[in-house]
């Protein structure tokens, strides 16, 4: 049973980056010991996986066990009730990864199921699933973006030297493995300070890779005019900038670009309220790429949930040098802050410490 979950598993992984705010979902239909249906959630507001594992199927599924990462689900949203669907395909039994925790279904899938005479088993590879799907969950039960944070430093913990440049502190491999991230969450936020000195792309350069949200947090409207975040702007409408209120009468030279604007009262910015506003533009989540102000900001207020912080092999020396954190003063080790749940992993010479989550 569990090579057929597997199978359901590797099928989901397909849909990331394309189904945000929407879960990864995968589906395999079995009859006899084989495989006779194949289906993946493949893009937001498309057919769910269990409709494309059912099409595969055809006749087959009659008398047929379906594996799904993901409970059916029972309402009518952007597609029709996948539960229905096999209640109607006449499948014999259904085995579940996970209960969907999304209020509009939350058990009723099951229901369902069972209501109509279909065996259903749940729980099969839950902890692979619930990892797998650590977005979606976090987004549907908190109600907020994850956010996570990805960054590099020296082994004396330097973000970059005293005159900004960084480039390049971690290796080819952790580059590569970043690209990764900035396809699978939805948004990308910077502070202005790091975007005017780097002028970064903020894209995904990943094969068939999905570009995100571009957020730039930017309390006195400072963005320079030819930086790349606003000639992108001008050619889709997922650029963002958070700025000041006190700054609306700046925000009309802006208008020959496509930039949304959320316009906080307090210029020192609280994440839980930048978090809120994402939250009403349906962004699930967040890569927090830096500078050292908005990363100090995010370890103050205890908002990331998870990160990745690649060490390089590689020492400054130099104490005017940018640190990853400022704005501390302890007196005792143990009042240090302490990343949860470490986990290490080598890329070439450098080592990532992955951290947070449960």
């Amino acid at each position: 049973m569990k090579e057929y979950m597997l199978e359901a598993i590797s099928l989901a992984k397909k849909g990331i980056g394309k189904v945000n705010p929407n879960p990864l979902v995968g589906a395999i239909v079995v009859k006899d010991g084989k495989i006779v249906g194949r289906g993946y959630h493949k893009e937001y507001g498309g057919p769910h996986a269990e409709v494309f594992a059912i099409q595969e199927a055809g006749a087959l599924a009659e008398g047929a066990t379906i594996y799904v990462t993901l409970e059916p689900c029972s309402h009518y949203g952007k597609t029709p009730p996948c539960a229905e669907l096999l209640v109607k395909s006449k499948i014999k039994k259904c085995v579940i990864g996970i209960k969907d925790p999304n209020p509009l279904v939350a058990g009723r899938g099951i229901r369902n199921l069972e209501d109509n005479g279909i065996e259903v088993e749940v729980g099969l590879l839950e902890e692979e699933i619930k990892k797998m799907n650590r977005v979606f969950l976090h987004y549907i039960t908190k109600k907020t973006p994850f956010f996570y944070l990805k960054t590099a430093i020296t082994l004396d913990g330097k973000i970059a030297l005293a005159n900004g440049e960084s480039k390049w502190i971690s290796n080819e491999f952790a580059r590569n493995y970043v690209q990764n991230l900035r396809n699978e969450f939805m948004g990308i936020m910077l502070g202005i300070n790091t975007v005017n000195k780097d002028n970064p792309s903020l894209d995904a350069r990943i094969e068939n890779g999905i570009d995100p949200y571009r957020i730039v947090i930017d309390p006195f409207l400072e963005i320079k005019k030819d930086s790349k975040f606003l000639e992108k702007s001008k050619l889709d409408e997922k650029s963002i900038i958070i700025t000041s209120t006190s700054e609306k009468d700046k925000i009309k030279e802006f208008e020959e670009y496509k930039v949304k604007f959320i316009c906080l009262e307090d210029r020192d910015f609280k994440i839980a309220n930048i978090k809120e506003e994402l939250y009403k533009l349906g962004i699930d989540s967040v890569l927090v790429e830096g500078g050292r102000k908005l990363i100090s900001i995010m370890f103050k207020e205890n908002a990331i949930d998870q990160g990745t912080i690649f060490i390089a092999p590689k020492i400054t020396g130099d104490k005017n040098a940018i640190s990853l954190v400022e704005g501390r003063s302890i007196e005792k080790l143990e009042d240090s802050i302490l990343l949860k749940n470490p986990k290490y992993e080598i890329f070439g010479d450098n080592i990532a410490l992955h951290f947070g989550g449960e």
